[in-house]
């Protein structure tokens, strides 16, 4: 189920303008028996306004909490800079429980930048890239390979014309 909702998420988010690449880092990436929560990482060529993705972002939180699960949109720019995460709230104003630094700017970005950072090593090569093109760059659990590289692998197959590995 969190594999299929990463999926819908990676389907939605790669329509949205700002989206250059979108990746799966953290424990669902790795051979982690039960990993707690999916996160993944949007590479973005602008993160001025955010609207389109933070949805999707809600929707894959929505479906990762009905199962007890997780997940985190982390965010970079095209140079691998560190941006901070989607904010999950449908509204934008001040909140205690929220802990952006700009919270209220109306932009969608929890830029927590005290709280959660990322390394430029994970930003700029994350161990497995989804969108625009599927990369490995790690060993990948099963289920991962099965049920989410395998998918889009396919539709960018169907996509292209082209079969995989081909080229």
């Amino acid at each position: 189920m969190l594999l299929a909702a990463a999926l819908d998420f990676v389907r939605e988010a790669r329509s949205c303008p700002e989206v250059l690449r979108i990746a799966l880092v953290g424990s669902i990436s790795t051979g982690k028996p039960i990993p707690k929560d999916v996160d993944l990482l949007v590479t973005l060529a602008d993160h001025t306004d955010l609207t389109s993705l933070a949805q999707a972002a809600r929707r894959l939180k929505g479906r990762a909490g009905a199962i007890n699960l997780g997940a985190d949109i982390f965010l970079c720019n095209g140079d691998g800079r560190y941006l901070g995460r989607v904010c999950g709230f449908r509204e934008c104003h001040p909140r205690a429980a929220c802990e952006g630094l700009q919270c209220g700017s109306g932009r969608r970005l929890k830029d927590d930048l005290h709280a959660v950072t990322l390394d430029l090593s994970l930003t700029l090569e994350p161990p497995i890239e989804l969108w625009p093109v599927v990369k490995r760059r790690v060993a990948v659990p099963d289920d991962v390979e099965r049920l989410l590289l395998a998918a889009l692998e396919r539709e960018a197959t169907r996509v292209s014309g082209a079969r995989p590995g081909a080229g």
